[in-house]
């Protein structure tokens, strides 16, 4: 089986990486000339942590992985008003919780890429053309790429679910949110972060800050608004919408690198009635985006790959693996970004009798019992969906049982 994969961002590695271990031939089409530097920290947990476990990654991740003491609010002196020690959120989790940079974790996934996964940077789709039993994938440069399965692994603003799926507006739930990350460095606000992350306790926009290894200090803004629209000028718009928060924000916003070093969207959602159609499948952001305010975009991700790629490995048909992943992963998902939606007021405090409640609610979350309460607010309800398909047994194509193509393989 052939499968082409647009995006290699960390849904389309981890779909490599599965697909190739379980007998696929697999190309990797990124339009980006190279790997991207820019993202924010994430908090690596839950079914993601399961499938990169599984998968044999996890070792790759836990070495790239920083030490979070806590996550600390602070006034604009800088003194602190309220945190969450990440030990304590990693407890009822049983401790499988990582603090890595998202360029970490694809590297991370991208070097464990067996050496029969084609990828290519700098290539673009300009054309796809399904058929009954395959799809041909044109690419620029006018190439074309025959293969029995595309999956569209490129993000909320997916060129692939444009095509065949329809306008941007038709799937795309703006919640509210604009968001942006940067690195630069300062050793003054690396000294003041320490091994803390680092939040404005402020209302309408917050920024936050970690110290990174070699000196750097990755800084993440997120402001309410409800025009999707994004700034012309992404380094210009943070210096007017967040100079006035206080503590270490001006100077880090004095840093702030050029434009193009800056990723700044808007914090979506996207809600599809279906991921498939024909022989072309989505996943990651570009089927089920939960959010930023989701914290666990990174780990449904990973394991929604290992989803796609175990039941499509078990189906008779590709059609068959296409139904049994939707219908497997997509409850994981739909309750997972209804749980976003109904946090949101509390990410970014819209009112300071807000931001005073949410400070209550993080000094009282030390109270014995409560930490789990605390846990099950911000990451959701967890899933053993990883860990059952891994003890029913390995799939794969070499396997005595139909393969994926419905003929028996030796």
């Amino acid at each position: 089986m052939k499968v082409v994969i647009c995006g290699a961002g960390i849904a389309g590695l981890a779909c490599a990486n599965r697909l190739a271990a379980l007998g696929a031939e697999v190309v990797v089409l990124e339009k980006a000339a190279g790997p991207r530097a820019q993202g924010y920290m994430i908090d690596f947990f839950g079914p993601g942590y399961d499938a990169a476990e599984e998968m044999g990654v996890l070792p790759a991740i836990q070495a790239r992985a920083y030490y979070v003491e806590e996550a600390a609010f602070v006034d604009g002196s800088g003194r602190r008003r309220a945190g969450l020690r990440l030990a304590q959120f990693a407890g009822p989790l049983a401790g499988r919780l990582l603090s890595v940079m998202r360029p970490d974790l694809e590297c991370a996934l991208r070097d464990a890429l067996p050496a029969g996964v084609e990828l290519r940077f700098g290539t673009s789709l300009t054309g796809i053309d399904t058929t009954r039993d395959g799809v041909r994938c044109m690419l620029d440069g006018g190439e074309v790429v025959e293969a029995d399965l595309l999956v569209g692994a490129d993000g909320v603003h997916s060129a692939v679910r444009r095509r065949c799926f329809g306008p941007e507006p038709e799937f795309l739930r703006h919640l509210g949110f604009h968001t942006a990350a940067f690195r630069f460095r300062d050793p003054e606000i690396h000294a003041a972060v320490g091994d803390r992350f680092c939040l404005t306790e402020t209302v309408g926009a917050q920024m936050g800050f970690y110290g990174l290894r070699d000196g750097e200090v990755a800084a993440f803004a997120v402001h309410r608004t409800w025009d999707a629209a994004l700034p012309v000028d992404a380094r210009a718009a943070l210096r007017a919408g967040y100079g006035s928060l206080g503590w270490v924000v001006p100077g880090a916003l004095d840093r702030c690198p050029p434009p193009a070093e800056v990723y700044y969207d808007q914090v979506a959602q996207i809600v599809l009635p279906r991921w498939s159609r024909d022989r072309v499948v989505l996943l990651g952001d570009a089927a089920y985006a939960v959010s930023l305010l989701a914290g666990q975009g990174a780990s449904l991700a990973i394991a929604g790959a290992f989803v796609l790629a175990d039941r499509l490995a078990r189906a008779s048909s590709v059609e068959a693996g296409l139904a049994g992943y939707e219908r497997m992963w997509r409850p994981v998902v739909e309750r997972t970004q209804r749980d976003a939606r109904s946090t949101a007021r509390w990410f970014v405090p819209a009112s300071r009798l807000s931001l005073h409640v949410r400070r209550l609610a993080m000094r009282a979350s030390r109270l014995p019992g409560l930490d789990r309460l605390v846990t099950a607010a911000v990451a959701g309800k967890p899933t053993e969906l990883i860990n059952r398909l891994r003890d029913s047994g390995s799939p794969g194509w070499w396997t005595t049982s139909p393969g994926i193509d419905g003929r028996t393989h030796p």
